[in-house]
């Protein structure tokens, strides 16, 4: 293993699923499927909404947002897993877990924002549809676009550089399928106790956001009504706070692969289905956008 002042790693071995070497090209297979259908249904929902003008209203200009989110989530993990199945030893530079590691964080935080502020957007249309229209303006909602982006920037900024500011002083293995905070964590040669109260009080704040609607009662009407978005918050905040609030937690390895493949994997998969299928509108959307397609091929 090759050091730099006899404290920093310089490259990390990512294992992936190397312990379980017969499986590792059905897995593969499975995993490029999923990450290919996960590409196109969110390209879809953002060509959709893009040009449908009858759509360019905060709800499903959220959703655009999201599927924007959801793309770039699954480019920075898929393919260097993909690249892990068809390898025996994948080496990743310390820069290039630094940038994965930075950009989990920031897209992963951002879809925790933008979920949040999709639900206050819900919680105003239907508990409050008179004001709505002010309680949602333009302006209102661009403003919570622009908070969901830059706090997550910055997030990803204080968590990133603070953990890779840490020393390594080996084994330089990451028994896992990307560049985690956590799994990078289980490296650190010091002590982390105050990063871990940091991220346990990060993620309980964050995980808190699409909940703080001003009543119980308008909590419940709003839920019972937007059955998708409550499927997709706690699919993926359920599994992503495992990961989170205990940065060093007892789960085995495998078991911390499975919970992350859950929101690194299916639920950038699932969105598109879970907000689409239940809307007549954004089906509409999907269905003009095919017959245009097929205009223009036959033309």
């Amino acid at each position: 293993m090759r050091r730099q002042n006899q404290s920093s790693v310089v490259e990390f071995i990512l294992l992936g699923f190397s312990n379980f070497p017969e499986l590792q090209e059905h897995i593969f297979g499975v995993f490029l499927v999923i990450y290919l259908v996960t590409l196109m249904g969110n390209a879809l929902i953002i060509a959709a909404i893009l040009l449908d003008q009858t759509l360019h209203f905060p709800m499903y200009l959220f959703l655009q947002n999201l599927s924007v989110v959801e793309v770039s989530f699954s480019a920075a993990i898929m393919p260097e897993m993909l690249v892990v199945l068809t390898t025996e030893r994948t080496t990743i530079s310390f820069v290039g877990c630094f940038a994965q590691t930075y950009f989990i964080i920031l897209l992963g935080g951002t879809e925790c924002f933008l979920l949040g502020a999709m639900a206050y957007d819900r919680f105003a249309a239907i508990c409050h549809p008179l004001t709505y229209p002010m309680m949602m303006s333009k302006s209102v909602f661009v403003k919570l676009v622009m908070f969901s982006w830059v706090s997550g920037i910055i997030v990803a900024t204080v968590t990133t550089t603070w953990v890779f500011s840490f020393p390594f002083c080996g084994p330089n293995e990451i028994n896992h399928i990307s560049c985690e905070t956590p799994a990078v964590l289980e490296l650190v040669c010091a002590d982390t106790f105050l990063f871990e109260i940091y991220a346990f009080t990060g993620t309980i704040l964050i995980v808190l956001v699409p909940f703080l609607m001003p009543s119980t009662t308008g909590r419940q009407k709003a839920f019972s009504t937007c059955a998708s978005h409550v499927t997709s918050v706690t699919l993926f905040y359920g599994t992503a706070s495992m990961t989170y609030l205990q940065p060093k937690s007892s789960y085995s390895p495998a078991t911390k692969k499975l919970i992350s493949l859950t929101y690194t994997l299916l639920t950038p998969l699932l969105n598109p289905l879970i907000y689409s299928l239940r809307n007549d509108e954004m089906k509409r959307a999907l269905v003009k956008l095919w017959q245009k397609k097929v205009t223009f091929w036959i033309v």
